[in-house]
């Protein structure tokens, strides 16, 4: 488990989501399973937890526990499955980083570190596009867009330029002729500041994952107890403001809608407005953790839904 993936914040997580030792409870990106093992590990015989996974391969870390069920399913559908079950969770958990695996598994395309095919598909067996469709198929104006909004990628527009040409000359297959097209763009001696971007970018639209996020914050609120509470472990500014938002206001945008006597009419209240970060000790131990920010709201009383 710890060779597929090591979990951030993973104390800091499970402690303040598992408040009810018998409770149901949802780890909506299993991944390894180290998150779900942790929330087990506080429930006595009767308290159980439904994992969900887009990613076939996480499916084979299951352990052999009866009150895991586990779920091979993009987390958006969790309300989906709620309804379908008749069932609202206690807690929900969702840690939004690509696993250890996915970046080290060279074939999936992941990271610029390796010569691999450019594919970024969370779900590698789903019939969807892939980062290759995207830079060879998009046009320059929609590279842009994509490069500015998911990376924040400095000077979008000529990058987006460089691709357009260098697929003209011929077709951008793998990660290495993505990063020999963007070449001149790329800082001397330190070009995974900007490579780094560039690939969050494409993943993200690869995978659909703001959208898929954003379904799956208002999915979570209609599925939880009164008092249950959502956690969630973001990695970069982007889905970081999102959660934010949406724990405060009830919508992604942000915008507060008040009721007569002046409160915001959201389903979930914050549990701190300050996210929780990651100690020295555990950055030195798991560089992958040092953007990680985790937000818990809670479900407001006699919010549920069903």
């Amino acid at each position: 488990m710890s060779e597929y993936h090591t979990p951030v914040l993973l104390g800091e997580s499970v402690s303040a989501l598992a408040t009810n030792p018998h409770g149901i409870y949802a780890d909506a990106t299993f991944g390894g399973g180290g998150h779900t093992a942790a929330i087990l590990s506080r429930l006595p015989g009767d308290g159980k937890v439904i994992a969900f996974d887009r990613d076939s391969d996480a499916l084979g870390n299951r352990p052999d526990d009866p009150r895991l069920t586990l779920i091979h399913a993009n987390f958006r559908f969790i309300e989906n499955f709620a309804r379908m079950e008749g069932i609202l969770f206690d807690g929900i958990l969702a840690d939004l980083g690509v696993s250890s695996h996915q970046f080290d598994t060279a074939e999936r395309g992941f990271s610029f570190r390796f010569d691999a095919p450019l594919d970024m598909r969370m779900d590698a067996d789903a019939d969807t596009k892939t980062a290759a469709d995207i830079v060879n198929t998009a046009s320059e104006a929609e590279l842009e867009r994509i490069l500015r909004t998911y990376g924040e990628v400095d000077g979008a527009h000529r990058m987006a330029s460089l691709i357009v040409k260098a697929r003209a000359a011929k077709p951008i297959r793998t990660t290495t002729d993505l990063n020999e097209a963007i070449d001149a763009m790329l800082p001397k001696g330190a070009p995974h500041k900007v490579l780094s971007k560039v690939y969050q970018a494409l993943r993200i639209e690869v995978n659909g994952e703001m959208r898929s996020l954003e379904k799956f914050l208002e999915g979570a609120a209609a599925s939880l107890k009164s008092g249950g509470r959502l956690a969630v472990i973001t990695y970069h500014s982007l889905e970081d403001r999102m959660v934010k938002n949406f724990m405060r206001t009830g919508n992604a945008d942000g915008i507060e809608t008040k009721d007569q006597f002046g409160r915001i009419i959201a389903p979930l209240k914050p549990v701190s407005n300050k996210p929780v970060t990651p100690s020295e000790e555990e950055i030195s131990q798991n560089t992958r953790a040092r953007s990680a920010k985790l937000r818990v709201a809670e479900k407001k009383e006699d919010q549920d839904e069903r």
